[in-house]
């Protein structure tokens, strides 16, 4: 009597070559499921779309009388610094960064971001004496931690008590200030965010400006880039 193929899942699958090659049957999706997965990538990415902005200009600041702002913030944000360090009160305010763009890499410091953030700050009406920079000499790559770096190594011989400090800059950066700074100040500085909001733009409706687009797309890649492959 002839017997009957065997239904079992293990049995053996028809091959070819040697038995470098066989054939077996899969899974794929039908119709229904491509359409199901095609609804699944539309609403994240409907969700992306209209979260994203919100996600990187956070603002999470903590209690504390110390302030920092990203010497690179243009003038508008300064301003804005300003108002914070004068209703907030804040008793110190340092500017960070690296060399300014155009001069090929570090010259001195007075042409880096921290100084000219600081002279900003002062002619938009903080105190003199309250204004501290602090330089970095890196201008290549990762000079958002190497800001943050100097400023943890400024803190430890100055101000070696610190345990919390604010941190302003440009909206859509905020974010991966505050993972930056926070991997730089290490978990014994408590770090806080605020995000300055941009007055070029909607922020509700970035998609409808050039620069809220090219702000968008620019931070989402940089932000992977800090969370996922940045290492210090």
């Amino acid at each position: 009597m002839q017997r009957a193929p065997s239904s079992s899942p293990f049995a053996r699958h028809p091959t070819l070559g040697f038995g470098l090659l066989s054939r077996r049957e899969r899974w794929g999706l039908s119709a229904r499921g491509w359409g199901a997965l095609f609804v699944l990538l539309l609403g994240l990415a409907l969700l992306w779309f209209w979260g994203v902005h919100r996600f990187f200009a956070i603002t999470r600041p903590v209690p504390t009388d110390l302030l920092a702002v990203e010497g690179w913030v243009a003038d508008y944000g300064m301003r804005v610094a300003s108002q914070e360090f004068a209703s907030k009160g804040y008793r110190r305010v340092f500017t960070t960064g690296g060399p300014v763009e155009g001069m090929g890499g570090y010259v001195n410091d007075y042409s880096t971001a921290a100084n000219i953030g600081a002279a900003k700050l002062r002619h938009a009406g903080v105190p003199v004496d309250a204004v501290q920079p602090v330089p970095s000499r890196v201008f290549a790559r990762d000079r958002t931690y190497s800001a943050a770096l100097a400023l943890s190594e400024w803190l430890k011989i100055h101000h070696p008590q610190t345990t919390a400090i604010n941190v302003m800059t440009a909206d859509l950066h905020a974010r991966r200030t505050l993972l930056l700074f926070q991997m730089a100040l290490g978990p014994r500085v408590k770090v806080g965010v605020i995000a300055i909001p941009s007055p070029d733009y909607d922020a509700d409706r970035w998609w409808r400006s050039s620069e809220g687009v090219r702000g968008v797309l620019g931070e989402t890649i940089a932000y992977v880039y800090a969370k996922v492959f940045f290492w210090p």
